[in-house]
């Protein structure tokens, strides 16, 4: 099951993906945020199939929303695939590396990446995100994925200078000490709108993914620059693993998130470090899932007290699509 948030003329609303069109559910699915619980993700299956067999609108027809955008956690994982790690030169981590965002991050397709006051050093990290369908609290690995209920992809945009990334620091600076501001600012978190449930994945481990730059500026303007091109079989920990790990410090509750790290390739890494600008778009892909693609804009171009003004971003990046 393949399924669609987006933004109907009476409010949000959420479809059953086919192809490239999309059947609204109705019964009371108008957000996968109220569907995630082991009493409504039997109904939200029959109401999916109930629809299975109707025309649909296009895609391209649709404002796109987040797939999920009230998750009770967001987990993520840092320094989870090997090639990333190496681009890095350094060791590989005995265990997974968790860091949290929240909130405040969430944007759909479409909507604007703001490069925050005081970072000139905006990178984006493409990653299969997992969804938590049933409470898991210290689940082995070998039931692990009785508790995932689908997969998203999502974008871990991350200053790097504020992370403490030297490449990406002037002379005399210095990074946080820690990730809460370089990973959990507004807007650092693009979710697809695109959710699909685990029995569409059987095997979450052998998925690609890719992320592109596309300029705004420059002698390459409006062309998909690539920056990473990898697989979920590159992963340290796969996902019953990661869900192991977590599980036993952290309950997790239906609806939440876990974001199981990023390929080689990302900009700071590059020779010479590349970096986003406002003006540029940022696109990240998962294989079987799908795609966010989210124009970048400075800080000084939103208002203060005021909520980022998207435009026809939305309306940009499906042309674009």
């Amino acid at each position: 099951m393949r399924l669609f948030s987006f933004l109907a003329d009476d409010g949000p609303a959420l479809g059953l993906l086919v192809g490239d069109r999309v059947a609204r559910l109705k019964g009371g699915f108008d957000s996968l945020d109220l569907a995630l619980t082991d009493e409504r993700l039997p109904e939200l299956r029959r109401e999916a199939a109930r629809r299975a067999e109707e025309p649909g609108v296009p895609v391209a027809d649709l404002a796109p929303l987040p797939a999920l955008e009230f998750p009770g956690k967001i987990v993520l994982i840092g320094l989870n695939y090997r090639d990333h790690v190496v681009e890095q030169k350094i060791e590989l981590p005995p265990r997974p590396t968790l860091f949290a965002k929240f909130g405040n991050t969430i944007i759909g397709h479409g909507e604007p990446i703001v490069r925050p006051e005081g970072t000139k050093a905006l990178d984006l990290e493409v990653e299969l995100a997992l969804v938590i369908g049933k409470r898991a609290r210290r689940v082995p690995k070998e039931r692990a994925m009785e508790h995932v209920a689908g997969y998203l992809v999502v974008n871990d945009v991350s200053a790097r200078d504020w992370q403490g990334n030297k490449v990406a620091l002037a002379p005399g600076e210095r990074g946080d000490g820690q990730w809460l501001r370089a990973k959990g600012s507004d807007t650092f978190f693009p979710i697809g709108p695109v959710f699909v449930t685990a029995d569409e994945i059987p095997d979450p481990g052998n998925l690609a993914l890719r992320s592109w730059r596309i300029p705004g500026a420059g002698p390459k303007a409006g062309q998909r620059i690539p920056m990473q091109d990898g697989t979920t079989a590159d992963m340290l920990w796969n996902v019953p693993e990661l869900i192991e790990f977590v599980s036993r410090a952290i309950t997790l509750e239906p609806g939440d998130i876990i974001s199981t790290g990023t390929p080689s390739g990302v900009g700071v890494f590059q020779d010479p470090p590349v970096y986003l600008e406002p003006g540029d778009r940022a696109r990240v892909e998962v294989e079987g899932i799908g795609f966010v693609e989210n124009p970048v804009i400075d800080w000084s171009e939103v208002a203060d007290d005021d909520e980022p003004a998207t435009g026809d971003a939305a309306a940009d990046a499906r042309e674009r699509g």
